[in-house]
């Protein structure tokens, strides 16, 4: 089913001023500044600046999101987003660039039931400070970006990925009320941007599986295949450290103990659900993160919690759908997964590419071209099936 697309309601954009911040400097502030760029580049982020060639599109993008987030707080929904809430087309004119704000009231309803202040994403993502440019080891030609606290990732989509992400959108907030620990990527709202009389770009947001970046020490994209999915390593002191992929985790298990069944059954509900909207080439984040001795063991204890800020309803007709788990105290909670010495970040991203029939072409053409080798491009089935056994095959 495509998604809706009524005509745009035009509103003139508020000044983002108030979203700036007052920086404080010092000879001590700016040394932690730039050993702190010193690991962001280490890890293949770089600053946003004056002078970059995205300075001026990431500075329309930030005052474009204050202002539409100030609609969402100057107008609260008053209750769960109708129909014509999820086909919503609002656009903010500002000098120079028009920013389209799409199923806006669903979207909003999402961040507050997630626990999201709307001040909390609007400080974020406004022009408080510069976003990270994000240098992926994607083969797609989207663009990355970071928010500058790293908390909100900013993604670059074609027109019909966005049409898919919308036409699954009622049917994404239905699983996450029933699963409230689900491991897939909270998408928090869509949106287009125009430059001028030129043509739109459409970028997401969601939520950074690896969020807080500070102690994570490797980071993996995995598909469960083995075609292009070897990233090569560079020389000790040469940035960046990109995201690794499937033939790097060799070797490698992660360890989780008690948490391992939940992680399975998760995964199941997942994968089956993507499955069922015939979505693909989705990919499962994974990061590692050493625990401190006085961190490790900590999983019965009393400063963890079932239900952190995420809110699930059960359902009558589906005894224990939910498949609630003991949350860590940490942002970020519905992501992480402590093993008895590792902290390990997952979380499910990529959800909008459907099996259409350019993928079925694409798939019998890998099918000639990679003979007896596993490659992305197979049945939705086929692919949630072999995702799920690839967690199965690396856990302990």
């Amino acid at each position: 089913m495509a998604a809706p697309t009524p005509g745009p309601h035009e509103v003139l954009a508020l000044s983002p001023e108030a979203g700036r911040r007052v920086a404080t400097s010092s000879s001590g502030h700016c040394g932690l500044l730039r050993r702190l760029r010193h690991k962001q580049q280490r890890l293949g982020l770089f600053e946003i600046g004056p002078g970059h060639e995205l300075h001026r599109l990431t500075c329309m993008m930030q005052a474009g999101l204050w202002a539409a987030t100030q609609v969402s707080i100057d107008h609260p929904l008053t209750g769960p987003p109708t129909e014509e809430d999820f086909s919503e087309v609002m656009t903010q004119v500002q000098e120079g660039f028009e920013l389209g704000t799409l199923a806006g009231p669903a979207f909003a309803w999402l961040r507050h039931s997630l626990g999201l202040a709307e001040k909390d994403y609007q400080a974020s993502l406004g022009p408080g400070g510069p976003y990270l440019q994000f240098l992926s080891t994607s083969k797609s030609k989207a663009s990355f970006f970071l928010s500058h606290d790293q908390r909100f990732f900013l993604k670059t989509q074609r027109r019909r990925e966005v049409r898919a992400l919308l036409s699954h959108l009622p049917c994404y907030m239905r699983h996450l009320q029933r699963h409230p620990h689900s491991l897939l990527a909270r998408l928090l709202g869509v949106h287009s941007l125009r430059v001028a009389r030129g043509k739109k770009k459409y970028f997401i947001i969601m939520q950074s599986v690896f969020y807080p970046p500070g102690r994570i020490s490797e980071r993996y994209d995995i598909k469960g295949c083995e075609v292009s999915r070897w990233v090569d390593l560079v020389a000790e002191g040469s940035p960046p450290i990109l995201v690794l992929k499937d033939l790097n985790f060799q070797g490698k298990t992660i360890y989780l103990g008690p948490q391992r069944a939940w992680l399975l059954h998760q995964m199941e509900l997942d994968t089956a659900f993507l499955r069922g909207l015939n979505v693909l080439d989705y990919s499962l984040l994974v990061a590692f993160q050493c625990l401190h001795k006085d961190e490790r063991g900590l999983g019965s204890s009393l400063v963890f919690r079932t239900a952190r800020s995420v809110r699930g309803v059960q359902s009558q007709d589906e005894p224990g759908a939910q498949n609630r788990r003991v949350l860590p105290e940490a942002p970020n909670a519905p992501h992480i997964l402590d093993g008895p010495e590792q902290r390990y970040f997952l979380g499910l991203v990529d959800l909008a590419t459907v099996y259409g029939l350019r993928k079925r072409l694409e798939h019998l053409w890998k099918t000639l071209r990679y003979p007896g080798r596993t490659f992305s491009t197979v049945s939705p089935a086929r692919y949630a099936r072999r995702l799920y056994q690839w967690v199965e095959e690396h856990t302990e």
